[in-house]
């Protein structure tokens, strides 16, 4: 089995490395090509993913490599973890937005707006590429804003899903509260990258018994405290919204904390340089301590989950990654696994080609979303609002214009005014001139 991880001279790669390496047994890889244009970097983080592999005693052979052609070639997966134009650019989309009064976030308004423009194009090259020299290697998209780049990547005829580390947190801290294994927590997850709810939490799968009850009773507090919500909000909800919708539910509030301390990216900028200091000591052989405080937890156990249910045979009924095994070799991933996948029905007010974050059944032949009772219009009226502004990112970020780049900030909910649209194209567009072909 070989896979390629483009964008593999990220800091993050070694988290990576280590779920390939404990998990070996789930996804066994042969050759694992990390595929990055900065050479210098990706030779610190190549030489600790094979260090990582020595210690661990894994047999696969990691190659680097800039040749993004060579590195795909024969893959049977390629994950994608781009971040065009580097942390200066995260920088600017979590810093301008301010001065109109919006949110600063990479991923949720104006900012996240300006990265799927720069990113949707080269990604969807980089698609061409892979399909070129190997057209029946699935695309694993780890590459924000999930759900934008992974429509881009369906409509273009890509196999390819979307995936996120939101709900394997989730699910990873209950499991632990819970004092089972995560493989028996099974997440009621509903919605769209990065704007999704937990509607129960399950023991031993989708008819198990919900005692999300039991843990906002129990836990509230503390959850209340992790997402910086007040625990009344919780209760009256009686569901657990991501930490993305603070940004929603508490947008001036966020503004004005923003306003008055250094962006997320400056952090993760100083982080960074830390990190490939390290990655640079051959005595390194793990991943450091710091990488947690760097973002993507348990971000390796979801994709590798996620490429043995595409990659291998589930006929054997073995547990993925998260499961406690049952004696043999585990063969394939989880059936059930949290992704980003068309919609096709699944939530009946959106239209078939909406690419959705839900619970689907992962195998060979790609993610079947799993049925989902009705929502209230309290989530499905935000969904749909959402869903419609990223059909109208996803026509700019693909046929460019300062138009239609208005058009989808006006049409954001958490934008909406044309003042406030007005001043956020100027910006988006002046920040970003030197990624965007047609500006």
């Amino acid at each position: 089995m070989k896979l390629a991880v483009v964008g593999g001279g990220s800091t993050y790669t070694p988290e990576l490395i280590d779920g390939f390496a404990r998990l070996r047994e789930v996804l066994p890889i042969e050759e694992l090509v990390l595929v990055d244009p900065a050479a210098e970097r990706l030779e610190l983080v190549g030489g600790l993913a094979r260090r990582i592999f020595a210690k661990q005693g894994h047999p696969g052979r990691i190659v680097t490599t800039s040749d993004l052609d060579a590195g795909v070639e024969g893959a049977d997966a390629v994950l994608l973890q781009l971040r065009v134009g580097g942390q200066a650019a995260r920088n600017q989309d979590e810093t301008w937005p301010l001065e109109c009064g919006c949110v600063g976030q990479e991923t949720t308004g104006a900012g996240g707006l300006a990265k799927a423009l720069r990113t949707v194009p080269v990604v969807l090259d980089i698609a061409e590429r892979v399909r070129r020299t190997n057209p029946d290697a699935w695309i694993i998209d780890f590459t924000n804003p999930v759900g934008i780049v992974t429509r881009a990547l369906l409509q273009a005829g890509h196999k390819a899903v979307g995936l996120c580390n939101v709900a394997i947190g989730f699910q990873r801290r209950w499991a632990s509260a819970l004092g089972v294994t995560p493989s028996q927590v099974h997440l009621d997850h509903v919605g769209l990258n990065h704007l999704t709810w937990e509607f129960g939490v399950r023991i031993g799968g989708p008819e198990g018994e919900n005692v999300l009850p039991k843990i906002l009773a129990e836990g509230g507090d503390e959850l209340a405290d992790m997402l910086k919500l007040p625990r009344s909000v919780l209760d009256r909800l009686g569901v657990v919204p991501s930490y993305y919708l603070r940004y929603f539910y508490a947008h001036d509030e966020v503004v004005r904390e923003l306003g008055t301390k250094p962006s997320r990216a400056a952090e993760v900028a100083e982080m960074e340089r830390q990190l490939l200091a390290m990655y640079g000591d051959p005595a390194l052989d793990e991943k450091p301590e710091l990488l947690a405080k760097r973002g993507g937890a348990y971000y390796s156990e979801a994709a590798v989950d996620l490429a043995a249910s595409l990659l291998g045979d589930q006929r054997g009924g073995a547990e993925g990654p998260s499961g406690t095994g049952g004696g043999g070799r585990r063969v394939g991933g989880s059936p059930h696994q949290v992704v980003n996948t068309y919609n096709n029905g699944t939530l009946p007010f959106l239209p078939d080609d909406a690419v959705i974050e839900v619970q689907a059944r992962v195998g060979r032949e790609g993610a079947v979303p799993l049925a989902v009772p009705k929502l209230d219009p309290l989530y499905s009226g935000l969904i749909a609002h959402v869903t419609a502004y990223e059909d109208l990112a996803l026509e700019a970020a693909l046929h460019g214009s300062r138009d239609r780049v208005f058009k989808a900030l006006l049409a954001h909910p958490l934008i909406g005014q044309y003042d406030a649209a007005e001043g956020l194209t100027d910006r988006l567009i002046a920040h970003n001139r030197e990624h965007l072909a047609w500006a």
